[in-house]
Order: C-alpha cells, then sequence, then structure tokens
C-alpha cells in the first residue's frame, strides 16, 4: 500500500500516514462468516475459524470436532489469478481444552519479471502462507483463554535482486494470546447472552527479503470485541457483534532518521518496544492514534440453527488506507455440512480493488456425521 507522510500538523486530505508491515494476508479475514459481517469475529459465537479470530472461543465449542475450507478470489476486481485459501479444524480434548490448526495459503498470480530491456528475465508465482496451531482452555465456567503459535514464510521475488542484493523468501514465527468471556442472562422475558473478547495477535519476529539491517514489522495487532445476542423463541436469534483493532505497529514518521546507516529510527525498534511505542508515537498526537483504530460491526439472524442472514460494515480511517465497505452473506446446516457465503459491497462511487469479494466456507460436522453413521447402523 503506498504511503505519503507529510509534516506533522497536516490535515484533512492533505495528511496520509497509513501504518504499513510485510506479510499482510495475516490479517485478512479468511472465513466467509467473518467476512460477511464487517469483518469481525472476536466475540462472536464459537466456530472452526475461532483460532483466527480469537482462539479462546474454542473452548467453548459444543461440537468435538469440525472442519472447514475457505476460498476467496482476491483483488479480483483488477486480476483474475490472486487468492487466499483457508483449511482450519479443531477438536476438543476434553470438556475444558480444545486444540486447533489451520492453514493458510496466499498465491500473489503470476508475474513476468523483465530487466530495464524489457528482456524477460524470470517467470514467477509469489506466494506466502501461515501454520498455525492453537490451544484453548476454561478456566471457569465463563471465562476461558487461548494460545496460538505459528509459522510464516512469505516468497514475494526469489532469485532477483535489487541494488545487487538478491533477494530471499521472508520466514517468521508468531503467537497470539487471547481471552473470551460468555454469559446468559434474561432480557425481559428472552434468554440472551453476552460475550467479550481480546486477541493480541502475530506478536514474532520482524521479517527481511534480503540480508540488509533493514526489517520490516509484521503485523501485530490488538483486537477487542463485544456481542450481544436474543433468542426470540426456540427457532429464531439475533446478535449484534462490533470489534475494534489496532496494529501494534510503530507510525511511520520520516522526520527522524539514523544517520549511520540511514534507516528511520521508527524502524529500529524491536518487535516488542514497537508494539507499546505505537500507543503514543503518531506524528499529529492522540488524535492521530485514534484515528489507527479500525471499527468493524456485523449482525447475525439464525433460523432454527440451520439458516442464516448477516451484515455488516468495515471502517478504517482515510488517513490510514480508508477500507470502507458493507458486507453481507448467508450461511446454511444440513446434517453433516454447512455452507457460508459473503460479498462485499463498495461503500462509496469511488472504485476499490476489493469491491465485490467473495468468500465461499465449506464445513465438516465429524460428530453429526458420526451421529448419522450409528443411526444407519
Amino acid at each position: 500500500m503506498a504511503q505519503v507522510t507529510v509534516p506533522a500538523g497536516g490535515s484533512g486530505n492533505d495528511y496520509l500516514n497509513t501504518v504499513t508491515t510485510a506479510v499482510p494476508f495475516l490479517r485478512i479475514a479468511p472465513d466467509a462468516r467473518g467476512g460477511s459481517m464487517g469483518d469481525v469475529g472476536i466475540a462472536t459465537s464459537p466456530d472452526a475459524a475461532s483460532i483466527f479470530w480469537n482462539n479462546a472461543k474454542n473452548a467453548f465449542l459444543e461440537d468435538n470436532s469440525g472442519l472447514a475450507i475457505t476460498y476467496t478470489p482476491w483483488l479480483s476486481n483488477l486480476v483474475n489469478d490472486i487468492f487466499l485459501a483457508y483449511v482450519n479444524g479443531f477438536w476438543k480434548i476434553d470438556d475444558l481444552s480444545t486444540i486447533s490448526g489451520s492453514l493458510r495459503y496466499f498465491s500473489l498470480g503470476n508475474i513476468t519479471f523483465t530487466d530495464q530491456n524489457g528482456q524477460v528475465l524470470q517467470d514467477f508465482r509469489p506466494n506466502e502462507f501461515a501454520i498455525d496451531a492453537g490451544y484453548a482452555r476454561k478456566l471457569s465456567d465463563n471465562f476461558s483463554v487461548g494460545l496460538t503459535l505459528k509459522y510464516i514464510f512469505s516468497n514475494l521475488a526469489s532469485g532477483q535482486f535489487v541494488n545487487g542484493i538478491p533477494i530471499k523468501p521472508a520466514n517468521g514465527v508468531a503467537a497470539d494470546i487471547s481471552l473470551f468471556y460468555t454469559t446468559e442472562f434474561e432480557m425481559g422475558d428472552k434468554d440472551a447472552f453476552l460475550n467479550a473478547g481480546m486477541n493480541i495477535a502475530n506478536i514474532g519476529n520482524k521479517v527481511t527479503y534480503t540480508s540488509s539491517a533493514e526489517r520490516d514489522y509484521i503485523p501485530s495487532n490488538l483486537g477487542v470485541g463485544v456481542s450481544l445476542g436474543v433468542h426470540f423463541d426456540d427457532y429464531n436469534k439475533l446478535a449484534l457483534a462490533v470489534d475494534f483493532n489496532k496494529l501494534l505497529v510503530p507510525t511511520p514518521d520520516t522526520t527522524d532518521i539514523n544517520p549511520a546507516n540511514g534507516i528511520f529510527d521508527y524502524k529500529e525498534l524491536g518487535p516488542i518496544s514497537g508494539a507499546f511505542s505505537s500507543f503514543n508515537d503518531a506524528p499529529n498526537g492522540f488524535s492521530e492514534e485514534l484515528n489507527e483504530i479500525t471499527i468493524g460491526t456485523g449482525l447475525e439472524y439464525w433460523y432454527n440453527n440451520q439458516f442464516a442472514v448477516r451484515g455488516g460494515y468495515f471502517f478504517e480511517d482515510p488517513t490510514k488506507g480508508g477500507r470502507q465497505f458493507f458486507t453481507l452473506g448467508l450461511g446454511l446446516r444440513y446434517n453433516v455440512f454447512g455452507l457460508d457465503f459473503s460479498y462485499l459491497i463498495p461503500s462509496s462511487n469511488q472504485q476499490n480493488p476489493l469491491d465485490n469479494t467473495l468468500r465461499f466456507t465449506l464445513s465438516f460436522d465429524f460428530e453429526a456425521l458420526a451421529d448419522q453413521q450409528k443411526d444407519d447402523q
């Protein structure tokens, strides 16, 4: 994403200071349910994709095991060969503990590298992936914690050179720490529930694609969310969810540079010190820090736990990237199988490369499959 930085004190459209990171695919909503609710999932009811949004939710899963597969054509308004594939699953060890895992694979299509004379140097298919393994445990009837470890691989231009320096794949390791709280209560004469969650995601090493001393931050992120749901009767229920997210990455400030190595000061901080500094380092002060918080909100309606209708809205400040869009989606559950679909609707007259993004998730309930097999016998 392009970055333009102007001196502190700029305002309106003359101040664009986007926080950028390496491997941004780690923050793409990978499943159709979350993608149809405005990229919300920190405090929604647990499902197979909880390892991405908030792994602590997995401790409250009702099923003993499950698997889901998601396919997302990416930037389809611009190209037709970029996609995100996502496979995730879980298995309950006992009533208190759940283990989970996922694989995210991001293909950036085909690229032909040429020299300054237009001669073809190499045909290449850049790709990135992340492998996650998670553990969640209940600490009480209402509260759980989760830990996720992940390996990250990014291969964008291996075999090419920048100023005579060879480009190589970037590797990294990271962790997520998450919390989840849920409670049930009466709202008038209706059964209701309230969920709250927090996920500190992608706490890990900085990465580089060369042997340069300058390394890039990965998208460490603090997310908090709440969800309120009401059961109107045995067949109808509705839930509203809101998520707030902030990258734990220093805000770019191109006014301070280390003369010894030519690296900007904000890039020399370590991952942990950079995360703490991200709360008070914006050149324009507290107002700019607030602009770095994205907001997602979503609604989900279920009929008889078999048919769902979803909608949502996502907002990012124009000075921090300007992603703003509505989302819609549907969900179906039938015996062993589940199917979820999401669609991203543009929210402005300006063309957005994310417009018309589709996600498709196919899920499998192994417990229902086992029960069905018993019935057949």
